[in-house]
């Protein structure tokens, strides 16, 4: 393992000598505008929001005109026929125009937009679209397929804290009046976002959650798929974590054990594609524990710190039968120095780290990742994150942890990373016979 990783670590820092030589690029970046962001406030958690919202426009839920056409033969299940590229990305009240213009000279393919149910579903029935319509255009008009990720329930709806409603067929009706209005605009939705974290879920996470999450996932699905069989519905990722305290989370293998048992296997039916969230700390993608770990001082001693615990999440798939799957690495990167509490091992890494750890993040997965038949059972990769550097710098933390994973300063300027995807990406489209 170690001569493996030491060949493929030459191997990536050649393309990145490469693409060393192309820095006529930052000057592009420069060249892209100067406008600045002013969001409104704080990010929090997973999204930066404004206190005060656009004038909206009312709408209410429409009746599904749309199904599959009779007689046309749908795959029963919709996989990638090659390895994607994406980003998450913040796109509600910023320079917009900006972050999806570097998107595409980064050479991403996809954007992920985590989308608060709450903040459009005003009333049952009643949605405020409003800047999710502009979001929506914009991605489309900017040639980049859009994942939306669903999350924070309105208070209205039983149990009312945020977390997942207790009945699957109001989610159902809100993702199908999205589908309905956006069309093919929107190519995967992801049905929630780390389930295990009790953060995620109204401030608890028991055992018996996982069931639940499997009931709202098959309603989504059904809902989606009698309007619009070409989206990708994923299963949500959960948090890859360690931790069993209901106060806290559930070990995301245990959880996502409880869901491909529940009812006997139910979840068969009801996703195209589970998504996944890799950890890496201060590890390099080559590396996992318990049979190759790194040689950091901590967070080297669970498989949860690792970016190829995917690989278990992949074991524990076919384990169930569910090897047919792809997996959607919805969100994975690695920090670089910041002042949050719990992300200390950011403060082992430079920028030149982070820019080679994600370039043989995405080779391993490229060149290694594929089920016998020789088929990528990684379907889509997707970078964390694009611009959070930019908001959280406006707000004058710049050292924010979401800020430290970003692959733009908060001017806007590229890091090292963002250089050595443009690059990267080209190379591997080629080799894949798409235009780079």
């Amino acid at each position: 393992m170690r001569k493996a990783s030491s060949a493929m670590h030459r191997s990536n820092m050649c393309v990145l000598s490469w693409i060393a030589r192309y820095g006529f690029i930052i000057a592009l970046l420069a060249a892209c505008g100067s406008a600045t962001t002013n969001p409104l406030t704080r990010p929090d958690i997973d999204e930066v929001r404004p206190t005060t919202a656009a004038q909206p426009t009312l709408t209410t839920a429409p009746t599904p005109t749309r199904a599959p056409v009779s007689g046309t033969p749908q795959p029963r299940f919709l996989r990638t026929s090659a390895l994607q590229f994406g980003v998450v990305a913040h796109l509600y009240y910023t320079d917009r125009s900006r972050v999806l213009m570097l998107t595409k000279i980064a050479g991403f393919d996809w954007v992920r937009q985590q989308v608060h149910w709450k903040d459009i579903e005003a009333a049952p029935g009643v949605y405020y679209w409003d800047e999710l319509d502009h979001i929506v255009a914009d991605v489309s008009a900017s040639n980049l397929k859009l994942l939306v990720n669903i999350v924070q329930s309105p208070p209205f709806y039983p149990p009312g804290n945020g977390g997942k409603p207790r009945d699957p067929k109001v989610m159902g009706n809100f993702v199908a009046a999205m589908v309905e209005r956006y069309g093919d605009r929107i190519a995967a939705i992801e049905i929630w976002n780390e389930p295990n974290l009790a953060v995620e879920n109204g401030g608890r996470v028991t055992p018996e959650d996982p069931g639940r999450y499997v009931e709202i996932l098959a309603e989504c699905y059904r809902r989606i798929k009698a309007i619009n069989p070409n989206i990708y519905v994923l299963a949500a990722a959960p948090a890859s974590t360690g931790v069993f305290d209901p106060e806290r989370a559930i070990p995301d293998i245990e959880y996502l054990r409880a869901m491909y048992t529940y009812k006997n296997g139910m979840i068969r039916d009801y996703f195209d594609a589970q998504a996944a969230h890799p950890g890496g700390a201060a590890n390099s993608p080559d590396w996992l524990y318990p049979e190759s770990p790194g040689n950091r001082p901590a967070w080297n001693d669970h498989p949860t710190h690792y970016f190829r615990h995917v690989e278990n999440v992949r074991a524990l798939m076919i384990e169930h039968g569910l090897g047919d799957r792809q997996i959607w690495i919805t969100e994975y990167g690695w920090a670089t120095p910041n002042t949050t509490p719990g992300f200390e091992f950011g403060n082992l890494m430079t920028f030149d780290d982070q820019a080679d750890y994600i370039v043989r993040a995405i080779t391993r997965v490229y060149e290694q990742y594929r089920d016998e038949e020789g088929r990528p059972w990684v379907g889509a990769m997707f970078l964390w994150n694009m611009n959070f550097a930019v908001l959280w710098g406006a707000q004058g933390n710049p050292n924010h942890e979401q800020a430290s994973f970003s692959l733009l300063n908060p001017d806007w300027s590229p890091r090292p990373a963002f250089i050595a995807l443009q690059g990267l990406h080209q190379r591997l489209k080629v080799s894949q016979g798409r235009s780079p």
